[in-house]
């Protein structure tokens, strides 16, 4: 069995090691492959910020508990603004918008829902009015349920149509957008935002870089194909997660295969367990993630990934 290591203990690893080379220039390629900051080498009060990926394209990475990014995408065009997922919250959304209006006096125009999960939708009500929305049948159906279930102080926005067909083109003047459903991953209503001139892929929770894949409403067999549909796209050089750091192009890349070959052996390991006959507790003890079991959210993560995978697996024995 192969337990994470206690994340205070490895932050106290790294830093013993970098005492020791502290002379040392700190370089993007020397920097550790995780999602967490401290570990980074990246302070918590540099967030929220931009990461510019192109003249009109930027990536914004704010911080979420347990201490891992939240990433939205901000397109600038050139008469307004397209936004591809909100944060957690009223707060954290607010001060988003007005971040953006730091970089460019344009209205909010539109508005992507590549996930449906409250992390990325709680904040929606605090939006511009007057949007045009794209989101999923399956991503509105999700969002309507919520409505209806929420409880008093919370407010779930529900957009007023769905996208129809697998994509969709947006001429912002400035580039163009299309936002693509490549499969179910994540969610199930997943889109990912493509602009072929920048060659950038944003792929909201469909890409969880370096966080252990959370399957409450995923797909996990499906998941794994569409992020290989999403590697086989031309014209796309960086791939941008929901949750995580954003890389630059290669290893942005090398991210994205280390993210699909951790769902490849969650679900290995987990039909490895279901065929022992062991409980879901003792499946949860006895598992053994490798490499993966260090990531973020491992500890939360893994006891749902396992029941996901068993779910899956009795679905299609029967």
């Amino acid at each position: 069995m192969v337990n994470s290591l206690p994340r205070r203990l490895v932050s106290m690893l790294f830093l013993a090691a970098t005492a020791v080379s502290v002379f040392a220039p700190w370089t993007a390629s020397a920097q550790v492959r995780t999602a967490d900051p401290a570990l980074r080498g990246v302070p918590l009060t540099d967030f929220p910020r931009f990461v510019k990926l192109s003249k009109h394209v930027y990536g914004y990475e704010e911080i979420r508990q347990p201490g891992f990014t939240t990433v939205s995408l901000i397109v600038l065009g050139k008469d307004g603004v397209l936004i591809a997922d909100a944060q957690g919250s009223a707060a954290a959304t607010q001060t988003m918008l007005d971040r953006i209006r730091t970089i460019t006096p344009l209205p909010i125009k539109w508005y992507v829902v590549g996930s449906d999960h409250g992390d990325h939708t709680a904040g929606n009500h605090v939006l511009p009015g007057g949007l045009t929305w794209v989101v999923h049948p399956t991503s509105l159906a999700q969002l309507k349920r919520d409505s209806a279930a929420a409880t008093a102080g919370r407010t779930v926005v529900v957009p007023p149509t769905a996208m129809t067909g697998s994509e969709q083109t947006i001429d912002l003047g400035t580039t163009q957008v299309v936002v693509r459903f490549l499969g179910r991953a994540h969610t199930g209503g997943d889109l990912m935002v493509h602009l072929p001139k920048e060659q950038i892929l944003f792929m909201s929770e469909a890409f969880l870089n370096r966080v252990f894949p959370a399957m409450r409403s995923a797909y996990p067999t499906e998941w794994a194909r569409t992020v290989d549909a999403a590697l086989a796209l031309p014209r796309v050089k960086r791939f941008v997660p929901g949750h995580g750091f954003i890389e630059k192009d290669k290893r942005s890349r090398e991210e994205l295969i280390t993210f699909r070959d951790a769902i490849t052996s969650v679900i290995a390991e987990s039909k490895r367990l279901k065929t022992l006959g062991l409980t879901l507790e003792e499946a949860t003890k006895r598992a053994n993630w490798g490499d993966v079991g260090t990531w973020f959210l491992a500890d939360q993560q893994a006891p749902i990934a396992i029941r996901r995978v068993w779910a899956e697996m009795d679905a299609g024995n029967r």
